[in-house]
C-alpha cells in the first residue's frame, strides 16, 4: 500500500566518491536531502523527492534506490543533463570533507513554479524540506520563493544549514540565502560548525544555537555536536541534551546529519508530538540520536527503519 505523502523534499541528488587509502575511489549514493528522504521513508513517512534525475547511469541507480526505499519521484522522467559528483575525502575519525562537481547537472534544472507545482498535487502535505547545497545563492530565486509559498499555505518548513562554505564562490551572498531560508523555517538543524560559518557570536556552540533561534520564527531548533550528541531547544525556551552512554564502532560519518533529522521528523509525525514539552523533546532526541548511531555503524548513507531505530533507542538509553 502506498503511503500518502506527507513531506516533499527538494535539493541535491549526488554520488560520493569517496577516496580510499589506495587513491581509488568508490562511488555512493548520496546529497543530503537525497538521503533525507530516503531515511524519512524507511521509517514509514511517505515522501516526495522533488528534484529531475539524469538519464545516465548514476541517475538511474539513484532513481532506483528511491524507488526501493518507497520515496515518490515528482519528476519520473529522467533529464539529460548529468549527475551531480561529490568527491569525499574522509580523515581518521571517519569525518568527510567534500569537493563537488555541480555545473549543469539534472538536480538544479528546478524552478519555483516546477516545485509548487509538484506539491499542490499532495492532498496530505504537511511538511516540506530543503537545506545544504539548495541554499547555494546561484539558486535562490527557485527555492525561497517555494518555501515562503509552502509556509503560507500553513505546511511546517524545515531548512536543514548543512554548510558547504568551501564551494561557494561568494560567501556572502552565500550566507544571505542561508539567512533568508532560516528565516522562513518552522524547523532549523545545524551542527556546532555549521554556526561557526554563520559567524555567530555566542560563547558555545548552544548559546549561538539560542541566538540563533530567537532571529527566526522557528519553533524548534536541533543542534547536533557529532559523537558529543545533540541539543534540542524550542522556542518556548525548552532545552534538552543527550549523547550516547556507550562509544560506537564508526564506520564512517557519511549521512549521520540527514539520518538524525529523518529520525527527528519521523517521530514528530509519526507520534503527533507536541513539542511544548520536555518529555517530548526527550522522546524526539532519543529517536533522533538512535537513527544517527546507527547510521554510523554502517559504510556510507545506511539510514534505519523506524523499528531498528526505535530498538536501538529502548536498548541503549541516552546520557540525558
Amino acid at each position: 500500500m502506498t503511503k500518502p505523502t506527507r513531506v516533499a523534499l527538494a535539493g541535491e541528488a549526488l554520488i560520493d566518491l569517496i577516496a580510499s587509502p589506495d587513491g581509488t575511489f568508490t562511488p555512493c549514493l548520496g546529497g543530503a536531502v537525497y538521503n533525507l528522504a530516503r531515511a524519512l521513508s524507511r521509517q514509514g513517512v511517505g515522501a516526495m523527492y522533488l528534484n529531475p534525475l539524469s538519464s545516465d547511469r548514476f541517475g538511474r541507480l539513484l532513481a532506483q534506490q528511491l524507488e526501493q526505499d518507497g520515496v515518490a519521484l515528482a519528476k519520473p522522467t529522467p533529464v539529460q543533463e548529468v549527475t551531480s559528483l561529490a568527491v569525499v575525502n574522509l580523515d581518521d575519525t571517519g569525518h568527510p570533507d567534500y569537493a563537488f562537481y555541480r555545473e549543469g547537472v539534472a538536480d538544479r534544472k528546478i524552478s519555483a513554479t516546477s516545485l509548487q507545482d509538484s506539491c499542490s498535487q499532495l492532498s496530505e502535505l504537511k511538511m516540506v524540506c530543503t537545506g545544504a547545497l539548495a541554499l547555494d545563492a546561484r539558486d535562490q530565486d527557485h527555492y525561497l520563493p517555494w518555501l515562503k509559498t509552502q509556509k503560507q499555505a500553513g505546511h511546517w518548513v524545515v531548512v536543514d544549514a548543512n554548510l558547504r562554505p568551501s564551494v561557494m564562490p561568494d560567501l556572502p551572498s552565500y550566507r544571505a540565502t542561508i539567512q533568508q531560508a532560516l528565516a522562513l523555517a518552522d524547523i532549523i538543524k545545524v551542527s556546532d560548525e555549521d554556526l561557526v560559518y554563520l559567524g555567530l557570536e555566542g560563547a558555545s556552540p548552544v548559546e549561538s544555537a539560542q541566538q540563533l533561534l530567537r532571529q527566526t520564527s522557528a519553533q524548534l531548533l536541533a543542534l547536533t555536536l557529532g559523537e558529543h550528541g545533540a541539543w534540542l531547544m524550542s522556542a518556548n525556551g525548552l532545552l534538552c541534551f543527550g549523547r550516547e552512554s556507550t562509544k560506537l564502532a564508526i564506520a564512517d560519518t557519511v549521512g549521520a546529519g540527514d539520518s538524525f533529522l529523518a529520525g527527528l521528523l519521523a517521530a514528530l509525525l509519526n507520534q503527533n508530538l507536541d513539542i511544548s514539552s520536555q518529555a517530548a523533546l526527550e522522546q524526539l532526541l532519543r529517536h533522533a540520536v538512535a537513527s544517527a548511531s546507527l547510521c554510523v555503524q554502517e559504510k556510507g548513507c545506511v539510514p534505519p527503519s523506524w523499528e531498528q531505530a526505535h530498538a536501538w533507542s529502548v536498548g541503549h538509553p541516552l546520557n540525558f
